[in-house]
C-alpha cells in the first residue's frame, strides 16, 4: 500500500506536465490552419452545403465519435461515467454534424462498451434512418464491430443489409476518388468487424475491417497520446493514394491503475487540444494524410473544425 501513494503521486505529476506542454504549445502555435475560422451555416446538412458535386470522398475530414452509442450506458450515476464516451443520441450527433460512428455490439445484438451495456442495435439504426429521412447528401461511414471479449451476434449481417440495404454503399475501392454526388442516393458506407463470423467480401454491400484502421494507443497522458497520434499519422500514406480509411482519435484513455477511471475527466485532458492537433498536422507536413478524426463527448466546434479543413480542400486545393 505505502509503495502504491508515490507511483501514484509521480502519475499526478506526469499528467499535469503533460496537460502543461499541450497548453504552452497551444500559447505558442495557437489555431492556425487554412479555413480555421469557417462555420458550416448548416452542420445537418454541412456536406451539401460546401458542393456534394465537388467534394470527394477521400478529400473529406469526417468528424467522429468514440463509442458513439455509449449517451445511456449503464447504470446512471453508478456504472455510467465509467463507460459513458458521449452524451448525445446517435440522431443529434449526426444532426450536429458527426459522419463516423464506432459502434460495439454484443451477441444479444445489444450495444456495450466492455462490460456495460445499453440498448438494442435497433435504437441505433432507427435514429441513422430518421436522420437519413431528413437530409439528401449527407454520407455516414458507420463501423460496427463486435466488442472485445464478447461473441458476434448471429447472423448480423444479414440483418444489417436487410435493416440498411437500400442505401448501403457497396465494397469498392473506386469509393474513394468519386464525388458524393456520384454515391447518391447510397449513403452508408458500413463496415462490419466481426471477431468469428466470415467478414464482408469484396463488392459485398458491407465493407471489411481491412477499410478502416487506426492506431489505438492506450494512455491517459495526454501529451504522449498527441505526439503518438502525429507519429502513426505521419506514417500513413496520403489520402490521394489511400484506398482505405484512417482514424486519428483525439481521446486518453482511463488507467487501471489510477484514482481517476471515469471517462469525461481523463478524456478531456485533450479534448480542448483538437485545434491544436489540425495546426500541428499543417505544421508538420502531414495535413494530406488527416482523414477521419474522432473525439469523446463531441461538440460543434470539433465538428467545425473538420468541417473546415475539408472546405479548405475543396476551395483551395490545399491539404
Amino acid at each position: 500500500m505505502g509503495s502504491c501513494f508515490p507511483k501514484q503521486l509521480e502519475r499526478r505529476k506526469a499528467i499535469s506536465t503533460e496537460r502543461k506542454a499541450l497548453r504552452d504549445l497551444h500559447q505558442s502555435v495557437g489555431e492556425d490552419f487554412p479555413a480555421c475560422a469557417y462555420r458550416p451555416p448548416d452542420r445537418k446538412n454541412w456536406m451539401a452545403g460546401i458542393n456534394p458535386k465537388k467534394v470527394h470522398v477521400n478529400t473529406i475530414v469526417w468528424p467522429g465519435t468514440h463509442d458513439s452509442a455509449t449517451d445511456k450506458i449503464g447504470i446512471p450515476c453508478i456504472t455510467r461515467p465509467f463507460g459513458q464516451c458521449q452524451t448525445m443520441s446517435i440522431y443529434k450527433q449526426l444532426v450536429t454534424g458527426t459522419r463516423v460512428l464506432d459502434i460495439r455490439v454484443q451477441k444479444d445484438r445489444r450495444v456495450c462498451h466492455g462490460i456495460l451495456i445499453t440498448y438494442h442495435i435497433d435504437v441505433v439504426i432507427k435514429d441513422i434512418k430518421k436522420f437519413l429521412s431528413e437530409t439528401k447528401s449527407e454520407i455516414i461511414l458507420l463501423e460496427i464491430r463486435t466488442e472485445y471479449g464478447h461473441q458476434d451476434p448471429p447472423d448480423f449481417d444479414k440483418y444489417l443489409v436487410d435493416e440498411l440495404g437500400e442505401v448501403l454503399i457497396n465494397q469498392d475501392d473506386n469509393v474513394f476518388n468519386k464525388t458524393i454526388s456520384e454515391l447518391l442516393p447510397k449513403r452508408i458506407i458500413c463496415v462490419w468487424k466481426p471477431r468469428n463470423s466470415p467478414s464482408p467480401e469484396a463488392g459485398a454491400p458491407l465493407w471489411n475491417s481491412v477499410y478502416l484502421n487506426d492506431d489505438w494507443i492506450d494512455t491517459d497522458l495526454p501529451s504522449t497520446k498527441f505526439e503518438n497520434n502525429l507519429k502513426c499519422l505521419s506514417e500513413q500514406p496520403p489520402i490521394s493514394s489511400r484506398r482505405f480509411f484512417y482514424r486519428v482519435e483525439n481521446t486518453v484513455t482511463p488507467q487501471a491503475d489510477n484514482p481517476v477511471v471515469c471517462v469525461r475527466p481523463v478524456t478531456e485532458r485533450i479534448h480542448e487540444f483538437a485545434r491544436l492537433f489540425i495546426t500541428e498536422c499543417f505544421s508538420r507536413g502531414i495535413a494530406d494524410r488527416l482523414q477521419i478524426f474522432s473525439t469523446d463527448f463531441i461538440d460543434e466546434d470539433f465538428v467545425d473544425a473538420c468541417v473546415a479543413v475539408t472546405y479548405s480542400r475543396i476551395d483551395h486545393g490545399k491539404a
